[in-house]
């Protein structure tokens, strides 16, 4: 994206650049980066972005390289490592929620075939196409946010309130969330912009 372009004014560093231009908002579709996702929002509550986009490759190497299976099983021996890496957010409870939720996602996988094919039908298959001028349009939750809160944590998901979950939506490209004056809005699907 050239410096002329109008990114989205959340993107600030060259690491959210990055993320912002190639990841955010591109419609995801594999378990593994789809439990990825789950697992660093959730981890992000009460931080920013750019923080855990700082962290990220040491939560690849701490967590398994996001091995669903392994997660799951880790014991008090994983969480007394996870708790000592001073790489990731050193917080016990959203480390419990990570191997909880990785249990949790098994037994979405076994039920619906995928955790992808779980995660999509909040908004019927396809990404939702906003068409938002600034950032103070952008909503923190909306009802398919809520539907998918309510299910995830009745699944027994933890740190999956509904303002995480939107904050995935728009990560996952469920939703497009890029302002109408950024080039990936239209790249992503969304109308053209015109003034």
């Amino acid at each position: 994206m050239s410096v002329a372009m109008q990114r989205c004014p959340w993107a600030k560093t060259e690491l959210d650049f990055a993320y912002h231009d190639r990841e955010w908002g591109v419609p995801l579709h594999d378990d593994t980066r789809l439990f990825e996702f789950l697992i660093l929002e959730g981890a992000q509550a009460g931080l920013s972005w750019s923080t855990i986009l700082k962290k990220r490759e040491n939560y690849r190497a701490a967590f398994a390289q996001w091995n669903v299976r392994r997660v799951a099983n880790y014991g008090a021996r994983d969480v007394k490592r996870l708790l000592a890496d001073a790489g990731i957010v050193r917080n016990r409870l959203k480390i419990a929620a990570a191997i909880q939720n990785a249990q949790a996602y098994l037994a979405v996988q076994k039920a619906f075939g995928s955790f992808d094919a779980y995660i999509w039908r909040f908004v019927g298959g396809n990404p939702i196409q906003n068409r938002w001028r600034s950032m103070s349009e952008v909503p923190a939750r909306t009802d398919e946010s809520d539907a998918m809160s309510h299910d995830l944590r009745r699944r027994g998901f933890k740190f999956v309130g509904s303002t995480i979950c939107y904050a995935l939506m728009q990560a996952c490209g469920l939703v497009n969330d890029h302002l109408v004056t950024c080039p990936r809005h239209a790249e992503l699907g969304g109308a053209k912009y015109q003034e």
